[in-house]
């Protein structure tokens, strides 16, 4: 009868090995960056960082507005970044897996990029007003937790207009779900203002199907 610490050597044999080629590819990588090629490294995150503060200074330039304008320019932002803080805590009794929806409008005719990058700040959104500031109503560590343990699921759908997405948003109010309206800055394909993704949760997938049951996906 073999002894099963002689049958089990091969496989750690594999493992030692496998983690010594890693320990000496690591150094032979770490060991070529000389002095010089520090120093070039640094050269480039200079000149990084010059290209960063010209671009800065030309969007500034470029965005110059006399006092009146400025002041309104102000207060078309406060209203994008308005949120609503919706207390979820009642949906923490029911059971089953845990979702954010990302409800896109179609007539906008967003690129996928755009669609992209509309779905991060809504995700975002709703991450802060549900699980990274106690002093918020919106706050709920609990079903934060339920969503991030479970792989942070998604789910992304279509939506037709701006009067559908309301009614998502006013049904989802209603119901005590996360929600938040992204609106865009207007600075790339349309116009300033526009209402383009609703973030939705995270909520229970029960509760959500009440809600964008009726929606396609995206």
């Amino acid at each position: 009868m073999l002894d099963p610490q002689m049958s089990s050597s091969p496989l750690n044999l594999a493992v030692l090995f496998s983690l010594s080629a890693l320990s000496l590819t690591t150094g032979y990588y770490l060991g070529q960056i000389t002095p010089s090629r520090k120093d070039e490294i640094q050269e480039l995150l200079k000149q990084a960082k010059t290209k960063a503060e010209r671009e800065k200074e030309a969007y500034a330039s470029e965005h110059e507005t006399d006092g009146d304008e400025e002041s309104g320019e102000e207060d078309d932002e406060d209203d994008d970044e308005d949120e609503i803080e919706i207390d979820s805590i009642c949906l923490n009794d029911i059971p089953g897996e845990v979702r954010m929806a990302l409800v896109i409008r179609q007539d906008l005719g967003m690129t996928k990029g755009k669609i992209a990058a509309q779905c991060c700040h809504a995700a975002l959104a709703c991450f802060r007003l549900i699980g990274t500031d106690p002093s918020r109503a919106s706050y709920n560590q609990e079903m934060t937790h339920r969503w991030l343990a479970r792989g942070q699921a998604k789910i992304t759908l279509k939506c037709p207009d701006k009067e559908t997405m309301d009614e998502l948003f006013a049904k989802a109010i209603a119901l005590g779900v996360n929600s938040y309206v992204v609106h865009d800055a207007g600075r790339t394909q349309i116009a300033a203002g526009s209402a383009t993704v609703l973030g939705l949760g995270p909520a229970p997938k029960a509760v959500l199907d009440q809600i964008t049951g009726d929606l396609k996906l995206y």
